[in-house]
């Protein structure tokens, strides 16, 4: 089976990645009220970096120049502003949501990779993307049991009329 999907998907998984450090970046730089969140937010920005480089090395499997990284399109970079550059007084719980909606849609991203990587025969790829998968269902498992507390906590500071921003 030709790989020709499997590089291009992989460059968007690459980009896509890139995306979500920038907006994990921004989302952690104004969390400082909500500690818990920030540190998980920061320990996934470092699997996000680590993720970038093992998407690199997948390319370079496959004999890809890793530095041409396809971008996405308009949607996923208007997703991660919208994510990243969130500057409503309810951000916290906006981001939360948003960062959750996120996760999964890498998800669904290394799921298919991980088949297009089995029947292109590649499954050294298919193991890498099994591993940043699981990194991924993760974080979104986190996000998912962490959002009622977060919300509780945004709410209690707003109605105590605290910064309940960030």
């Amino acid at each position: 089976m030709d790989s020709k999907h499997l590089e291009d998907w992989l460059r968007d998984a690459h980009a896509m990645e890139k995306q979500a450090e920038k907006m994990l970046k921004s989302q952690a730089s104004r969390l400082e009220h909500y500690p818990q969140l920030q540190r998980r937010i920061e320990e996934h920005i470092t699997e996000t970096q680590n993720q970038s480089q093992k998407l690199e090395q997948c390319l370079t499997l496959l004999g890809a120049d890793a530095s041409t990284i396809k971008d996405m399109g308009a949607q996923l970079t208007a997703f991660g502003q919208a994510v990243g550059g969130m500057m409503a007084e309810d951000e916290v719980v906006k981001g939360g949501i948003a960062s959750y909606a996120f996760e999964h849609f890498e998800i669904a991203s290394y799921k298919a990779l991980i088949k297009t990587a089995e029947m292109a025969s590649k499954p050294e790829i298919a193991q890498i993307c099994k591993e940043i998968l699981q990194e991924e269902i993760a974080m979104a498992d986190w996000l998912s049991q962490h959002l009622d507390d977060t919300t509780h906590e945004f709410l209690v500071r707003d109605d105590e009329d605290l910064r309940a921003k960030t």
